[in-house]
């Protein structure tokens, strides 16, 4: 996209006021989306979007700007504006060299979508149509989407950093909707990884959509949900998206920074049941969250964070470790050039422990299975949270039994970890997110084993 010598002379430039560190985060995206409603293909869109973001630092001052010129005028224009926001005048000409990094690829990407005919994307927003509806009569409307990307990123610092990436991302997702009795009810699915358009020799996508299907019609039969602290058994690769939001928020080092964690100082202290080890891992092959770079040019890498229930680290961006003296650990990321980087997760889990899964649910004489986990929120300085359950069932004498209707799980963070007293030796990642922080979304992955938390508020609706 860019020639490394109009990097170099932009980064000088950008420097020329005194500024003490100077960035350029370029990226060329293309994107294909199709939607399914009704029956009907309602739209099949492509897109293209290019730019960069510079940033520039002076003392605890920062200043950015973006265009999408990639010019060596246009880029130039923007640093100047980024220097002016973060220093105003003096300084001198600081000459930057920079040094292409080894390429760090984690996925291997075998057919890029971007050569695959629409029609072939159309067809399996169709075959998932007709999966979830074959299900049963109760399937009275499927909802279903098609979506892949190809971004290209170039990141170059006045520290001499000058790293590039290709991220490709292929996503599929099917809402089906069954009704009975007057009734109601949803199923959701979805599927999503950093390969490309050879994850469908693999994936079966009428599974899928008898999946959401199942689901739905399963739901119709519900029972309204029990209410009061009990044990809950959480469904391997479901609840991940617990620890992403209970725990893993409050290890990003701006909120320790801030003194916004209930995690901060507790380096080296026992935080969670010594069954429980918790990684940020942003190399796994073909997850949601992997990348070869972080957003600031920093290769990702595999973090312990929690490991036989000590706190190990945090996660670090260039900000925060710059300010501690601490090396960075993979995690700074952006949405898009446009926005500025800031430490965030990628690929978020638990690991195996020594349980049998079976044995799990067996030794539970009462309580609530959870199936598939929904979203939630969470206070990072207190660690209390609140998450939906989409599809759940009791657990009587150790067997599950009836599903509930949807309810929520209410707790705390720190406690939970604490009070997981059964790890079972299933691990699998959850369906691809989205993470939200600051009014940015990236892309994150997160998974765990089948697993017990001894006590947990359960919200519903049964008298």
């Amino acid at each position: 996209m860019i020639d490394q010598d109009v990097l170099e002379r932009v980064l000088s430039g950008a420097t020329a006021t005194g500024a003490d560190f100077a960035e350029v985060y370029a990226e060329d995206k293309r994107s294909t989306s199709a939607g399914l409603d009704d029956g009907r293909i309602e739209q099949v869109t492509s897109g293209r979007d290019q730019g960069a973001g510079i940033r520039v630092i002076a003392d605890e001052t920062t200043g950015f700007a973006y265009t999408s010129d990639l010019s060596e005028a246009g880029l130039a224009a923007a640093a100047a504006a980024a220097a002016t926001a973060a220093k105003q005048g003096g300084g001198g000409v600081k000459t930057v060299g920079l040094k292409l990094s080894e390429q760090h690829r984690p996925n291997t990407i075998v057919h890029n979508p971007d050569s695959i005919a629409k029609a072939r994307k159309v067809e399996l927003l169709n075959r998932m149509n007709d999966a979830a509806r074959s299900y049963g009569p109760e399937i009275v409307q499927v909802s279903a989407g098609y979506g892949d990307s190809t971004k290209r990123v170039i990141v170059a610092n006045s520290d001499g950093v000058f790293a590039d990436d290709e991220i490709i991302r292929t996503l599929l997702r099917i809402n089906a909707v069954a009704t009975a009795d007057g009734g109601m009810q949803t199923g959701y699915q979805s599927m999503g990884h950093t390969v490309g358009f050879e994850i469908f020799d693999t994936v079966d996508v009428e599974e899928l959509a008898r999946e959401a299907a199942r689901q739905a019609v399963t739901k119709l039969a519900a029972r309204p949900a029990p209410s009061g602290e009990m044990p809950v058994v959480i469904k391997h690769g479901t609840g991940g998206v617990l620890f992403h939001e209970a725990c893993g928020h409050g290890l990003e080092a701006d909120h320790i920074q801030k003194g916004a964690s209930v995690y901060a100082g507790k380096v080296g202290k026992q935080v969670a049941n010594p069954l429980v080890t918790l990684v940020d891992d942003g190399t796994m092959p073909g997850e949601w969250g992997t990348l070869g770079i972080d957003d600031e040019g920093q290769r990702t890498q595999r973090n312990v964070l929690i490991e036989d229930g000590i706190l190990t680290d945090y996660m670090w961006d260039f900000l925060r470790s710059r300010k501690d003296g601490r090396p960075q650990s993979g995690n700074g990321r952006r949405q898009s050039y446009q926005h500025l980087p800031m430490v965030r997760m990628t690929n978020t889990f638990v690991m195996n422990g020594p349980d049998d899964p079976d044995d799990v649910i067996a030794s539970t004489p009462n309580g609530v299975y959870v199936a598939k986990l929904g979203g939630g929120s969470v206070n990072t300085a207190s660690g209390d949270f609140v998450f939906g359950m989409t599809e759940a069932y009791l657990i009587e004498n150790g067997t599950i039994t009836e599903p509930l209707r949807d309810g929520n799980l209410i707790g705390n963070g720190p406690k939970v970890l604490q009070d997981i007293d059964m790890l079972a030796n299933d691990f699998s990642m959850g369906s691809p997110g989205t993470c939200g922080k600051d009014g940015q979304g990236v892309p994150v992955g997160d998974g765990q084993p089948t697993l017990r938390v001894k006590a947990l508020t359960v919200g519903g609706t049964a008298a």
